[in-house]
């Protein structure tokens, strides 16, 4: 099968199209032939040397891939040769079969296309987890997305707002996506490269919010806790602007804060199996309905990787970028017909 590999760390330029064998499914396992594959800033990251994959994982990047179901492991029952799903992966994704736990396997919604289904996984998953379950995120609280258009930020702003009826601010860079993140259920969204703090405060008339999702850390930090309402809660997805703050502990005991963070990939299959069944249960209805949507910034073709990482390198994307992996069905609408290739 072919693989994109990553030959060293850097940039785009170290993504190389190569060949490896096909993997076997393991007994819980299941082996798709993958049409589209998600593009996240993690695969950016593992790329620059910064994020490892962790042990037993595969080297080659990857988070989210949807395709065809071509083996099931011998304990696995409730998936099928010919099954069109989407899937978290442990790494995998950017290739033309990828093994998977069956847990992490779920079913395109009805009505999208596989790319529209390659983007779902790791962006939904992590809001879910970071909102849901960590930030517990209650009906009718405040959020602040920082990365409004980012995959994760607009299925963030999506849930909180159909699911949880938050009122919603986000940050972006330019006017096109401040449009966007109000178009999918944004109270406001501000300017990072402002002085987004004092605008946020002046939106809430000095409140501040409940919870804040944030890639950035670093000098937002203190900055981020300051906005929070008392027993308000900061969830961190990634570091962007620096490993390391300082931060005012006294403040953080005083108005009972919690600052918490994840990272999903290293969770076992049971974990992320939870995640996914909660995910179909909540909010694959409101997919199909349209009432959330999935908005594909671009759809690359699998030759093309370095291209999709250029983008995110230069934050141009608004939604997802996603590997056309096989660009015959990659447009399609994700149903055993299709996937069968049959019209």
């Amino acid at each position: 099968m072919r693989v994109i590999e990553i030959r060293g760390a850097g940039g785009p330029e170290v993504l190389e199209v190569a060949e490896r064998p096909r993997p076997k499914p393991g007994p819980e396992d299941v082996l798709i032939r993958v049409v589209a594959a998600g593009v996240n800033r993690p695969d950016v990251q593992q790329r620059r040397g910064l994020y490892p994959p962790p042990p037993g994982a595969s080297d080659i990047p990857g988070l989210d891939v949807a395709g065809v179901v071509e083996e099931t492991g011998e304990k696995v029952s409730h998936l099928a040769k010919g099954d069109a799903v989407c899937a978290l992966t442990n790494g995998g994704g950017y290739a033309e079969y990828c093994c998977v736990p069956a847990l992490q396997c779920m079913p395109v919604p009805r009505g999208l296309s596989f790319v529209e289904g390659a983007s779902l996984p790791e962006v939904f998953f992590t809001a879910w987890n970071n909102l849901i379950w960590l930030a517990r995120l209650a009906p009718g609280e405040s959020l602040l997305i920082q990365g409004g258009t980012s995959g994760v930020g607009m299925a963030g702003i999506q849930i909180a707002n159909q699911l949880r009826h938050a009122t919603v601010f986000a940050t972006a860079g330019t006017a096109e996506k401040r449009a966007v993140c109000l178009e999918i259920g944004a109270r406001a969204a501000v300017d990072y490269r402002e002085n987004w703090e004092e605008e946020i405060r002046s939106l809430t008339d000095g409140e501040g919010v409940d919870v804040i999702l944030d890639g950035q850390a670093g000098p937002y930090t203190q900055k981020q806790l300051d906005l929070l309402k008392p027993d308000g809660r900061l969830v961190f997805i990634a570091s962007h602007s620096g490993a390391t703050a300082e931060v005012n502990v006294r403040d953080v005991v005083r108005r009972r804060l919690t600052l918490t963070g994840s990272t999903l990939r290293p969770r076992p299959p049971s974990y992320k199996g939870r995640l996914g069944a909660e995910l179909v249960k909540e909010v694959w209805p409101l997919l199909e309905s349209g009432q959330i949507v999935t908005r594909i910034h671009a759809a690359i073709p699998f030759d093309e990787a370095r291209e999709a990482h250029r983008i995110l390198d230069e934050n141009r994307q608004i939604g997802k970028v996603v590997l056309a992996v096989d660009p015959a069905l990659a447009d399609k609408i994700a149903s055993p017909a299709a996937a069968g290739g049959v019209d």
